[in-house]
């Protein structure tokens, strides 16, 4: 009994802190729902409503009652806003490859991973495809002579499209779940010149605005940082280079590119600041009017204006809403930088858009934000200061950077596989030069713009870039400057993401250290995560099989985005083709039986692992010289085979049906359709 008694005292202790934990237990219900297998139905919606009326009634009760009724029904609420959202954005997918006219408004255009053009089109028009199943949006790439087409512009061509993609692996990173998200009904490429059907009309006002002043930057500044200006001032990553978007991932300054957070900050605290401080040069104005609130108001407005400009992304929205939250709160006289207000800012995107909850842009995020204003609070409270007075601000640039890096690492890691070892110093190096002279020059360029002397803030705008672009290049030079990092098992992000808030949220007492073993059963977890040992792809042209010398691969050029895709997730940086060396080397752990490199129109690879003998075919010349197989045989094939015997043969046909296999060590066949289930965005489709 007294240990109830103090687990309900320390409860709570929590109810004035309430509003902090809105934000976990809403996402412990957009969560349920991505993990359901198939759509709720009406009796889960009808046990769900009940059970959230019921809440309501022992919400107002002001003991354990009342705190687990208040988390049940914000989790209840998380789950009911997903599932509106999921079927609000309902659109019609493609169910086949299609080839032939493609016609559609041009609404953006960005850079695909491998740096190629596209464009998202709307208002789609397809030969052969009835109006009421065709994709409300398509993205396409373009070849790269193709000349950039205006936003708002009704364009034609002739095109590959196809249903947005499955994920690589069972288990991974689901495409198909982000496009349904964005109504993306197909993604496919031409290489057939682009033609404006119509010029731009009424609406898109804005984009092309955005458009216009992203090529003003870049036609006005040097072509090696035009792109990265580009993609500061006006949200336009078209024209940011590979080489400048590999240097700065390398040196864990990619998050400069994104208007986020910190570009959002820097723009309304230097306009807030500016503001402030000449008004108090005039006496007779700051004697009269609350100046600071004069100057919240006007940082308000600004970071309003610049989500307009910046394209109103996910990113942006998230980074408006937290700066929203911080100005209204000095507007309302109350703290700016409190967890509070940073839970106020997750509850407000979280309800807008849930399925953000997954995408490591919001973790991130609010990874780094949480951290930070934690960290400087308790500093805050200590009657200790960092250093003197002229130091401090040197200080507070290494702790945030370190805080910062420390915080969102996990979840870099985990998304990306990759971890920056030098991350911190180019932060320290990069991050007080944008917020001093670029996020100041241009603003001051945008001002002078209509005046003609936007020359001035191109000056400085210029070397700001070119610094933050030289620390980008040495930092990314350095030995070992990154390194791989296995994907984690599908638990361990949550429960490392439960167990770091607890000491954040927690309000004193002894019980806040309890999240420390969390994180450590977390990381271990993820330590004792284990790969596939056999990897199938979605369309059977690709097997890669784990070998003490890392992951082989059966092709050496083709399906490269789903190679890269395998080795990142096994924390391999080496390239495809190094890869595909490693099939037929004399390190492979199981007895193999090595093939020549396959031929141009098609090959064989075999290998023999787990007890069975694995055979990949290529192509149609190498299916028809196949006849027979044993009972130890799994066959893999990308086209049609007629084989006599009692294999077990994975033909397109099948993996299409199943999406990407995966074999464990235990030799048990997981696909993707297995992991996801049958949800909306995870139909199969006809080839």
């Amino acid at each position: 009994m007294r240990l109830l008694r103090g687990a309900d005292h320390a409860l709570q202790a929590q109810r004035g802190h309430l509003l902090a934990w809105g934000p976990v237990c809403i996402g412990l219900g957009i969560g349920s729902f991505f993990c359901l297998k198939r759509d709720p139905d009406a009796l889960i919606f009808g046990s769900l409503f009940l059970t959230m009326i019921v809440a309501l009634f022992f919400i107002r009760k002001s003991d354990i009652r009342g705190m687990l009724a208040m988390a049940i029904f914000l989790a209840g609420l998380g789950f009911c806003i997903t599932a509106s959202r999921s079927y609000q954005v309902s659109a019609p997918i493609l169910s086949f490859r299609y080839f032939g006219p493609i016609e559609g408004r041009v609404i953006a255009l960005d850079r695909s991973g491998s740096g190629a053009l596209r464009m998202t089109l709307d208002q789609v028009r397809l030969v052969r495809v009835a109006p009421a199943k065709t994709p409300e949006r398509v993205r396409l790439s373009v070849g790269p002579t193709q000349r950039t087409p205006l936003i708002g512009a009704r364009v034609a061509t002739t095109g590959h499209l196809m249903p947005p993609q499955g994920p690589s692996e069972p288990g991974g990173f689901d495409y198909r779940r982000h496009a349904w998200f964005l109504q993306l009904g197909a993604n496919g490429y031409t290489r057939n010149p682009v033609l404006t059907v119509m010029p731009p009309q009424s609406g898109l006002a804005l984009q092309r605005f955005r458009q216009n002043l992203s090529q003003l930057v870049q036609h006005r500044l040097d072509p090696a940082i035009s792109g990265f200006a580009a993609a500061i001032i006006a949200g336009d990553r078209s024209g940011v280079t590979q080489q400048v978007t590999t240097a700065l991932r390398a040196s864990n300054l990619a998050h400069l590119l994104a208007i986020s957070g910190l570009h959002m900050g820097l723009l309304s605290g230097f306009v807030f600041a500016f503001l402030r401080f000449g008004l108090c040069l005039c006496p007779p104005f700051a004697l009269r009017w609350n100046v600071k609130k004069i100057s919240a108001g006007a940082a308000l407005v600004t970071a309003m204006v610049y989500l307009g400009i910046s394209g109103g992304n996910v990113s942006t929205e998230r980074a408006f809403i937290m700066v929203s939250v911080l100005l209204c709160a000095v507007l309302l006289d109350r703290r700016a930088l409190s967890l509070r207000a940073v839970a106020v800012a997750a509850i407000l995107v979280l309800l807008r858009r849930p399925e953000t909850l997954l995408s490591p842009g919001f973790q991130m995020s609010f990874a780094a934000t949480t951290a930070l204003v934690a960290v400087f609070g308790w500093i805050r409270l200590q009657p200790w200061k960092l250093g003197p007075t002229w130091l401090r601000p040197v200080f507070t640039v290494v702790i945030s950077s370190a805080v910062a890096g420390l915080a969102t690492a996990p979840f870099g890691a985990a998304h990306f596989n990759t971890l920056s070892h030098y991350g911190v110093v180019a932060n320290v190096l990069a991050v007080p030069v944008m917020g001093a002279v670029v996020v100041p020059s241009a603003v001051l360029s945008l001002c002078l713009a209509p005046f003609g002397l936007e020359e001035v803030g191109f000056w400085l705008l210029e070397r700001g870039l070119r610094w933050i672009l030289w620390v980008a290049t040495w930092v990314s030079g350095f030995p070992n400057a990154q390194s791989g990092v296995p994907s984690p098992n599908s638990w361990v992000l949550p429960v490392f993401s439960l167990g770091a808030l607890i000491p954040l949220l927690w309000q004193g007492g002894r019980l806040r250290w309890c999240g420390i073993p969390v994180i450590l059963l977390s990381l271990g977890g993820w330590a004792g995560s284990s790969r596939p040992v056999v990897l199938i792809s979605s369309d059977g042209g690709l097997v890669g099989v784990l070998t003490p010398a890392g992951r082989a691969v059966s092709r050496k050029a083709a399906k490269g985005y789903v190679a890269r895709s395998w080795l990142a997730a096994d924390g391999d940086l080496s390239e495809q083709a190094q890869a595909a060396a490693r099939w037929s080397a004399s390190s492979l752990s199981a007895p193999s039986v090595p093939e020549p490199a396959p031929p141009k129109a098609g090959g064989l690879r075999r290998i023999k692992i787990l007890g069975f003998s694995l055979t990949h075919v290529v192509g149609k010349r190498q299916a028809r010289a196949q006849t027979e197989c044993s009972a130890a045989d799994l066959v893999v094939t990308n086209v049609a085979l007629d084989l006599r015997g009692p294999c077990r043969i994975l033909t397109p046909a099948l993996l299409q049906r199943s999406g990407s296999i995966k074999i464990g060590s235990d030799g048990i066949l997981v696909s993707a359709r297995d992991v996801a289930g049958n949800r909306p965005w995870s139909r199969p489709w006809r080839r």
